[in-house]
């Protein structure tokens, strides 16, 4: 049986208690105004003062009661926090079922935006007919998508960091906006229209990208949320492999608008899901509301959560800073940028492959439209293969090491010496397998690389950002997105010219040469890692 607990700050429980005048899935110091004096101190006992105030001697002073009262400015200020190590709001100490539930809710809302990305490809040839537009203009429906949910993050994200805002609102009309743009994206009477609609969408439905990484680290503690970050990002591939695969027989029989109907109709499932089921997982934002309510209940406006207290002297200026904090840490930081960077390369190649598969497995091969995405299978059959041995590591590679006093992040980054090698192989492989003496299976089989590349890459990417930048962690994914999204973007457009002017072993080769130069990246951080970790502000020092 679902908990109130969680199903309070889920939409429909805000809604029931909105319709009910809060009389409905009341929290326990809504029943009981004074519960929370349950929590304060044994008589005589310390408070152990918050950062602020060790580091500001003139707040030396304590007041009775609280169990973390401290005195801001001459007023005394009741600090309020979890209520004890097994408080039911604090999303950490939600059931198990309870957690797979949400996290599982997450990733479908992952793999059924992502599909929306790659499922239009099939319908280029329908498009260019029915709007009568270049091959070039038509692909821009695929890259300003992309460019749109590289770009939202960056608003989305920080935002998401503000205790006032929460992520659950974010994730849910945000998405809710997304399902109802679609409506004018499917009718649209002209290139120009469909691709201002495009990037709008890919926009304002992005939130889950980078965010949804946050969401499964509110909930899990390290050891765990890697597990979570894994299913999570593996989902996030699979959407823009099973794509084309759908609009591969979708676009032929019913032409390109009905790619855009049928995510739109998953993605309204999904949302009724959110509605019932997705509740408020950031614990800076279920402290801010409770005390909130505390004030309004008691009377007493000494109540603040921490957040509160420590944006209380913030400026215009300073919130202008959260906004874009995505953008300077991913700028900034050399261990963001470069495995921004090396992220960006794999989603690239990705997307470069929508342009090229035609022209190995319809031109080369003779396939038909559905089963050119069918060809997709062996990127899906590699991630079969690959993830549940990543997994496997992480239960006897890194979980043990969690609890170690000698655990470093940079103990989660073996796995990417293997990807870096494995990206290479992939892209000479498929290249110079892709011709008409050598029997189809083969560039398939090469094909089905590129999965360990990505899931070794992207997900110890993933756990050694979060574990690295814990604080930050939605703003440093966000930051990701947008490198990814600014590649795969960006390498659709120049796809069919590269192959048709270098032809398919070429190009690959040329792909294959970069993937080389960056090799070097994961053995420099693996063996520097910490150091460089040390020299930042913003990174984590303890460890």
């Amino acid at each position: 049986m679902i908990m109130a607990t969680q199903l309070r700050d889920t939409e429909f429980g805000l809604f029931v208690r909105f319709l009910s005048r809060r009389k409905l899935l009341q929290y326990p110091d809504e029943i009981d105004p004074s519960s929370w004096k349950k929590f304060l101190p044994s008589t005589g006992s310390t408070p152990t003062p918050p950062r602020e105030q060790i580091n500001n001697p003139q707040h030396s002073k304590y007041q009775e009661p609280g169990a973390n009262n401290i005195v801001d400015d001459g007023q005394g200020v009741y600090l309020v926090d979890w209520y004890g190590p097994d408080d039911p709001e604090n999303p950490q100490n939600w059931s198990s079922s309870w957690k797979l539930l949400i996290m599982s809710i997450m990733c479908i809302l992952n793999f059924s935006f992502y599909i929306a990305s790659s499922i239009y490809v099939p319908g280029i040839p329908s498009i260019m007919e029915d709007l009568d537009t270049s091959e070039i203009v038509a692909t821009l429906g695929l890259s300003l998508f992309t460019l749109g949910y590289g770009l939202g993050p960056m608003l989305w994200s920080p935002m998401s960091e503000i205790p006032r805002l929460g992520r659950g609102p974010l994730y849910f009309w945000t998405f809710l906006t997304f399902i109802l743009l679609q409506l004018p994206t499917g009718f649209a009477v002209n290139m120009p229209m469909f691709l201002i609609f495009r990037v709008l969408t890919g926009f304002v439905g992005s939130p889950p990208l980078a965010t949804g990484g946050a969401t499964i680290v509110d909930m899990y503690d390290p050891a765990r949320a890697a597990y979570g970050i894994c299913i999570f990002s593996s989902f996030g591939v699979l959407g823009p492999v099973f794509g084309p695969i759908i609009g591969g027989f979708a676009a032929p029989a019913k032409g390109w608008r009905w790619t855009i109907w049928i995510f739109t109709w998953l993605c309204s499932l999904v949302i009724i899901l959110m509605f019932f089921l997705l509740p408020e997982t950031s614990a800076a934002n279920i402290l801010y509301r409770r005390a909130k309510r505390l004030r309004k209940l008691t009377g007493d406006n000494r109540f603040r959560s921490q957040s509160e207290i420590d944006a209380a002297n913030h400026t215009i200026k300073d919130h202008l800073i959260v906004l874009g904090r995505a953008f300077t840490l991913t700028f900034s930081e050399p261990i963001v940028f470069f495995m921004d960077l090396y992220s960006a390369l794999l989603y690239g190649v990705l997307f470069l492959w929508f342009e090229s598969f035609p022209l190995v497995f319809g031109e080369i091969y003779g396939f038909g439209t559905g089963e050119q995405g069918l060809a997709f299978l062996g990127i899906f059959i590699g991630a079969l293969v690959t993830v549940p041995i990543f997994l496997l590591w992480i239960r006897y590679g890194i979980v043990p090491k969690f609890a170690q006093p000698s655990f470093k992040p940079e103990m989660v980054l073996p796995p990417t010496i293997v990807g870096a090698v494995s990206l290479p192989i992939c892209l000479f492989w498929y290249g110079w397998t892709a011709r008409g003496s050598v029997h189809w299976i083969l560039p398939i089989i090469g094909s089905g690389f590129f999965t360990v590349g990505v899931v070794t890459l992207f997900n110890t990417v993933f756990n050694y950002l979060g574990i690295s930048y814990p604080a930050y962690v939605a703003s440093i994914f966000a930051g990701n997105a947008l490198f990814r999204a600014s590649f795969g973007a960006a390498f659709p457009l120049f796809a069919r010219q590269l192959f048709e002017q270098l032809g398919i072993g070429p190009g690959n080769s040329l792909l294959g040469g970069i993937a080389v130069c960056f090799i070097p990246i994961p053995f420099i951080f693996y063996r520097y890692g910490e150091k460089i970790r040390h020299m930042s502000k913003n990174a984590r020092h303890d460890i």
